[in-house]
């Protein structure tokens, strides 16, 4: 059961003031790279380095935060909470499209989405508000997918048998990603309770094709640094948008393409711009990494084998189109999970190899191995705010694990889970190992509740096929991880991406919490806190956020303000993108209520 907050609603969340004024946090000194050497740029110096795109002030951090290089040791106390508050969140404004469905539809600031309170769990009582302590307070970032679109793996040729298989705002991924990590900085706190926001987590899909360059690009947006979201030969973009096909949006060039003739803009520049130099200021709170099967597998489902997907991702030759019609069966088999090696697709780029285009190659865009991955992390030069690793260890790395538990305060634990199958296909599971594992961190944890993270939901762990790392070893699927939350009396939430869209559901003792994606409209990340209301019952608040770019854009500003808000209104636009991803009203903003145990 569900309803609308509202003011007269005395379950609801009271209407939002303002708090006091409060002097800005000190800027951290930022380690951004340079051509020749290391540049060391402070707070005066990254707002000339970042431009028009500014620096708006930052969530409220340690007051000396270390540079990059270094590791944090503690965190102080956390200033005292501010009032709850609506700005900065989709509570207050969404961009909105204007006019109805057909055409090319421009988006412009709309109505904010209220908060929904709802009681499928525990019954909502009067007076919580004042009674209520802030156990937990985080931000969720997932699926960002940041793209090298010049990559010769990808497989944009299946477009038209999957809208996944190539976006018109793909080029945009990383500047969009910059502008998300903005926003949490310029956010003033958890907004149901004002309360401090203690880290950001990722679920996964932070890369696109499992790529190093990607994955360097990732780490630089999040822990601050020098990115440039270009491969091969600079300045010479050599992606299928600039190949004159009509398969796709060819921004620079004036005659009519598949998209163009639905309204798409002719916008010369555009993708020198998309590959320009960028400037991380880094998120301002420590965060946490979840993987996700495109961080993993080569396209996102294959896996990793004999080294074919290295030869072709850093070779010189990219398939960009296909005859018509031979896509749609290869793809169903796909989805099928047919191809989890990777032979079809290996015997497709062979038999089309004619029809190949050659391209500069490039050792950047070499797959990335799952102990690279971790490694990656825990390179100094990516610390950041912290915690070292983010996540991950140096025992990670020796026991070839990716999840672990890490505790959020006092009275919450977080556990991140790799429910990536390295045996191949884009669905998950857990290996029985990680399952037990699972089962003795909830039954021995030392605090009362524990948030659950994983990439995917429990409605894709359906990939219960071997992983070669761990042969004859058993995969649990997604309704025995259910089974065994909903025995734990700590878990509270499981909270998730994968599916690309916003999807609260009830499930025997926690809630299961699923985010939009921030390549596809509606580009969302969720701040989620945990309350003790005092009166025997937990609130979990969710809040959505947009990115810092403005909801309009008149298209005329290639800037990277500019250019994140295009990315949103071209992820609106894109030909086959579906339009319920932004969930039903309880699925967005959200009160959801516990019992305690």
């Amino acid at each position: 059961m569900s309803r609308t907050g509202s003011s007269s609603d005395p379950h609801s969340t009271p209407a939002p003031h303002t708090p006091a004024p409060r002097s800005a946090p000190a800027r951290r000194t930022l380690l951004l790279a340079a051509s020749a050497a290391g540049l060391t740029v402070g707070a005066a110096g990254l707002s000339g380095a970042l431009g028009a795109w500014g620096s708006p002030p930052r969530t409220p951090v340690p007051a000396a935060v270390p540079a990059p290089a270094a590791r944090l040791s503690s965190r102080p106390a956390p200033p005292a909470p501010l009032a709850p508050y609506t700005e900065g969140t989709t509570l207050a404004s969404v961009a909105t499209p204007r006019g109805g469905p057909g055409g090319y539809r421009r988006l412009a600031e709309g109505p904010g989405w209220e908060r929904v309170v709802r009681e499928d769990l525990a019954t909502a009582h009067a007076g919580r508000r004042e009674r209520r302590r802030t156990l937990a307070a985080l931000v969720q970032f997932t699926d960002l997918h940041l793209v090298d679109v010049q990559h010769p793996l990808r497989y944009e040729y299946l477009r038209a048998a999957t809208a996944s298989a190539w976006r018109p705002q793909e080029a945009l991924s990383v500047v969009g990603a910059l502008a998300l990590v903005e926003r949490v900085n310029a956010l003033r706190g958890a907004p149901a309770t004002g309360a401090p926001l203690d880290l950001v987590m990722t679920t996964g899909d932070n890369t696109d094709n499992n790529a190093a360059c990607e994955l360097d690009w990732f780490l630089g947006l999040m822990s601050g640094g020098a990115v440039t979201p270009d491969t091969g030969l600079r300045g010479h973009f050599e992606g299928v948008q600039s190949t004159g096909l009509d398969l796709y949006w060819q921004p620079g060039a004036r005659a009519a393409d598949s998209d163009k003739r639905l309204g798409f803009p002719y916008l010369p520049g555009y993708l020198a711009a998309a590959t320009r130099p960028l400037h991380s200021p880094g998120l301002g709170l420590p965060w946490y990494s979840t993987v996700g099967n495109h961080d993993f597998l080569p396209g996102g489902c294959w896996a990793p084998g004999d080294g074919w997907a290295h030869e072709i991702a850093t070779g010189d030759r990219k398939l960009m189109s296909l005859p018509a019609g031979t896509g749609a069966g290869f793809w169903r088999k796909v989805i099928d999970g047919q191809d989890p090696k990777g032979d079809l697709f290996r015997t497709l780029l062979h038999e089309q190899r004619r029809r190949t285009r050659r391209v500069t190659p490039d050792p950047r865009r070499a797959p990335v191995t799952p102990e690279q991955y971790l490694r990656a992390h825990l390179d100094p030069r990516h610390t950041g705010p912290g915690p070292h690793g983010h996540g991950y260890t140096e025992n990670s790395l020796d026991r070839r694990i990716r999840y672990y538990a890490f505790p959020i305060g006092d009275d919450v634990l977080g556990i991140s889970l790799d429910t990536t199958d390295l045996g191949g296909h884009y669905e998950g599971s857990l290996d029985e190992t990680q399952f037990r594992w699972l089962e003795r961190t909830l039954a021995r944890a030392e605090q009362p509740y524990a948030l659950v993270f994983s990439h995917h939901t429990s409605a894709t762990m359906r990939n219960t096929r071997p992983d070669p790392s761990r042969p004859g070893e058993r995969r649990r699927d997604g309704a025995a991880v259910r089974a065994l939350l909903s025995r734990s009396p700590r878990v509270l939430a499981w909270i998730n991406g994968h599916s690309h869209k916003n999807a609260i559901t009830p499930h025997p003792g926690f809630w299961e919490i699923s985010t939009a994606s921030h390549i596809d409209h509606p580009q969302l990340a969720r701040v989620v806190e945990l309350t003790a209301n005092g009166d025997g019952t937990l609130s979990l608040f969710t809040t959505l956020v947009e990115s810092s770019a403005p909801a309009a854009t008149d298209l005329t500003d290639l800037g990277p303000r500019g250019l994140a808000s295009l990315y949103r209104e071209l992820a609106l636009n894109a030909p086959g993108a579906r339009t319920t991803l932004a969930g039903r009203p309880c699925d967005r903003n959200t009160e959801l209520l516990l019992p305690t145990h």
